[in-house]
């Protein structure tokens, strides 16, 4: 007897920004999945539990706050014990059939010596380029390994899914040669852009829609949950022509706030950005300090950043649609959730910054989030402060499965009806010096209207009023015209659970 529960299609993206949609109001070319929010929800105030990949792929996979499944920092494996609890395997155990496709990021790729993993590139030799699974609760994976291009795919029998098909037509050497070209105009200085010669057709993003596509037109009798891992955006900023040229430098919108100004922010943001990382092997040292950094830009070199990464982003929306067309094609359309997210966003020279790291300003912290499935309705907008977190108990509310009590994830399906509120979304991040010299432990809370994060080891703090002032321009953490919204903003981030980790699990590498 056919299965009827409702099939859950999850599209994530790497490092965009919750506001870099046409349905968002920014110059960005994203026609599917601003039709996607006409047709669903789209979660305006959605953060990310986590500012860095790792530790928020843990967290939405789990369904519990980085501080409690451990992974409190790129470069922490995640355990399997919180992974065989998480939404794939309770999925799996339910009946669904459940896959991944493209980046995993559950395990370090660049590590001190092999963990065994398929995702280190130490030990995945050992699998082999036809492994598709069992992978941390999923039944099937076909994965891309990092899937940024700072480091070229890896050569077979190194390297998973994408890598073979990358280097099986014994054209990887050229690939290699036409990715690290550019064929486009001069970037005027611009750090880690180019307009890259790979053809699209070979492109990463290309291959998760290629192989999600081949997914859905499997024949199956029992519902299935797929998640659709894309890794773009994420620098370097290097998206092929031609969507790269795409977005003109000149038309693209700047930020309205676009200087270093650390003397009036907290102490840990100067330390986070000057201070070395402490990494015995030079190297992974250098890399963190040079390439997860980048100098004061002109608007010139910015305007060249930010259209490269729009195009990145319409390309991914591209292949997004390629899948979302299966999807109705097939007839599965009707009977499917759809949940589109990002991990995290990008500073995008917001503040004189850019990339990432311990400074949750809403360019980094805010999220895409659109949902679009039966019961839902359609062309809303919800203001409701939410999170990633919470995709998990949202996909087992929709297959009619029970959520794990120890879950800290709670459904959104309430909430995007309206028939919920929400008051304020966590994330939380521990740092220790090995990122950038000093450890940090960073707390914040986000409401529809402020925002305030804690650095729990010192005490320091800063605190933004959304509304009045929706571009963080001043820190009103001490203004004692906030001192009584300052203790209740306190008290929600007191009321997390008490179920950290007591000891902080061992980094594998650096990521």
């Amino acid at each position: 007897m056919l299965d009827s529960r409702p099939n859950i299609l999850f599209i994530s993206t790497d490092q965009q920004r919750g506001d870099c949609l046409g349905a968002m109001g920014r110059k960005v070319h994203t026609p599917h999945l601003d039709l996607l929010a006409a047709e669903g929800v789209l979660l305006r105030s959605c953060i990310t539990p986590n500012l860095v990949c790792q530790p928020t792929r843990a967290s939405i996979l789990t369904g519990l706050l980085p501080r409690t499944h451990g992974v409190c920092d790129n470069g922490i494996d995640l355990p399997e014990a919180p992974a065989r609890r998480g939404f794939a395997a309770e999925l799996a155990r339910a009946g669904y059939d459940t896959a991944l496709i493209g980046k995993a990021h559950f395990a370090t790729a660049h590590t001190f010596q092999p963990t065994g993993t398929p995702e280190c590139r130490q030990s995945m030799h050992l699998y082999g380029p036809n492994w598709t699974g069992p992978y941390m609760g999923f039944q099937r994976v076909e994965l891309v390994v990092e899937g940024h291009n700072t480091f070229p795919p890896m050569v077979p029998p190194s390297g998973q899914s994408y890598e073979a098909w990358y280097h099986g037509d014994g054209h990887g050497e050229l690939k290699n040669r036409l990715y690290a070209t550019n064929a486009g105009p001069d970037v005027k200085g611009a750090p880690q852009t180019w307009h890259s010669a790979l053809p699209p057709a070979w492109h990463n993003s290309t291959w998760v829609a290629d192989r999600s596509v081949s997914f859905l037109q499997e024949r199956r009798d029992r519902p299935f949950c797929l998640w659709a891992s894309i890794p773009d955006p994420h620098h370097p900023f290097d998206c092929p022509v031609p969507w790269s040229l795409l977005h003109r430098p000149e038309d693209v919108d700047l930020p309205p706030h676009r200087t270093l100004d650390l003397d009036r922010r907290p102490w840990w943001h100067r330390a986070s950005l000057e201070g070395v990382p402490n990494l015995a092997d030079k190297t992974l040292r250098d890399f963190r300090a040079k390439h997860s950094r980048t100098p004061v830009l002109t608007d010139e070199q910015l305007r060249e950043v930010i259209a490269n990464y729009y195009g990145m982003i319409s390309l991914a929306d591209h292949n997004i649609g390629r899948i979302l067309t299966e999807l109705h094609r097939l007839g599965l359309a009707e009977n499917t959730l759809v949940v589109v997210v990002s991990d995290h966003g990008d500073w995008l020279g917001d503040h004189g910054l850019l990339l990432k790291g311990p400074m949750a300003y809403d360019g980094l912290l805010r999220v895409v989030g659109i949902m679009r499935g039966p019961g839902l309705p359609r062309g809303t907008v919800c203001d409701e402060p939410v999170s990633t977190l919470d995709m998990a108990a949202t996909f087992l509310d929709m297959a009619g499965v029970a959520r794990p009590e120890s879950w800290h994830s709670r459904s959104l399906l309430a909430v995007a009806r309206g028939d919920e509120r929400r008051e304020f979304a966590f994330s939380e991040w521990d740092l220790a010096d090995s990122r950038c010299g000093v450890p940090l432990e960073l707390r914040t809370v986000r409401t529809a209207r402020d925002k305030l994060t804690i650095e729990a080891i010192t005490g320091a703090a800063e605190m933004y009023d959304l509304v009045r002032d929706p571009h963080e321009t001043t820190n009103v953490a001490d203004d004692p015209a906030y001192a009584q919204r300052r203790k209740e903003l306190e008290a929600m981030i007191a009321s997390r659970p008490d179920d950290a980790r007591k000891e902080r699990l061992p980094a594998v590498g650096m990521a």
